[in-house]
């Protein structure tokens, strides 16, 4: 399968989460690098997991990021699910103890795989049974309580390859090409004059909604929020050095409310005061 069209996203763009420091509360985090071959497809898998009965249940934030993942809990593989593109934050209630896995596709990439369209899992997620049987069953064949990071990674690399060299895509070069723009120029992209790759305005709508799960603007809004995330700022580097308007926020109020959107707190706290 060739990557012409899209090799060289993990240059343009890798998406973060909030980080938990390490055994923070009982809780750990740690991201996994797929195989070679399966990494402009694949941001990472990741895992979030206790190493002891917490005391109060545990709540995980997820941020919006334009990725898609699959993930289910290590304990019951066989219940695993899909969570789409979402355009705001989502708080995860987890209990006091748990071991959930997770493969994060990078933007575009899980429709490019399997042919589906990203729309369909916008601010949701579903039983992966539902959208991809056969990945869904070696979920619930392979995986149990006793699976060591290794196994993990090495397990879903012999999935995730054989999927790679099944994959029989037809990307758009055009969509691609405007992908790449947001991507590279987060938050100084013009949608209507910079994306202009020999797409119409409804064909752009709709390969953005197939492959991205929503429009271009909303998926750009959510770049330039990652790139705030990713240049780790400080408050007080945020009020001296204004990054929100090298992202293209017009004014600090504009950047506070979209920010909350995505990440459910403001800078403020997110950053620490």
């Amino acid at each position: 399968m060739s990557e012409t069209h899209y090799n060289g996203i993990r240059r343009s763009y890798i998406p973060v989460q909030p980080v938990l420091k390490t055994g923070q509360c009982g809780v750990y985090y740690r991201e996994l690098l797929p195989a070679p071959e399966l990494q402009e497809f694949i941001c990472c898998y990741w895992e979030l997991c206790t190493d002891t009965i917490l005391d109060e249940p545990f709540t995980y934030r997820v941020v919006a990021d334009g990725c898609i993942d699959i993930f289910f809990e290590l304990h019951t593989p066989q219940e695993n699910f899909v969570m789409g593109f979402c355009k705001s934050y989502t708080a995860f209630p987890l209990g006091n103890r748990f071991h959930y896995v997770g493969v994060r596709f990078f933007p575009a990439m899980f429709p490019l795989l399997f042919g589906i369209d990203a729309s369909l899992l916008s601010n949701r997620y579903e039983s992966l049974e539902l959208v991809l049987p056969a990945t869904a069953a070696f979920i619930r064949d392979r995986f149990h309580a006793d699976c060591s990071p290794q196994d993990i990674q090495q397990l879903l690399d012999l999935h995730f390859i054989e999927v790679l060299h099944k994959a029989t895509p037809d990307p758009d070069p055009r969509f691609f090409a405007a992908l790449d723009r947001i991507l590279r120029f987060p938050g100084q992209t013009n949608i209507e004059k910079d994306l202009d790759t020999g797409l119409s305005p409804r064909q752009l709508r709709r390969l953005f909604n197939f492959y991205t799960g929503d429009s271009a603007k909303t998926f750009s809004q959510v770049v330039r929020f990652q790139y705030i995330l990713r240049a780790k700022p400080s408050v007080q580097s945020l009020r001296q050095n204004k990054l929100f308007f090298d992202a293209g926020y017009y004014d600090q109020a504009h950047f506070i409310k979209e920010f909350r959107t995505f990440y459910g707190v403001t800078p403020g706290q997110a950053f620490g005061r």
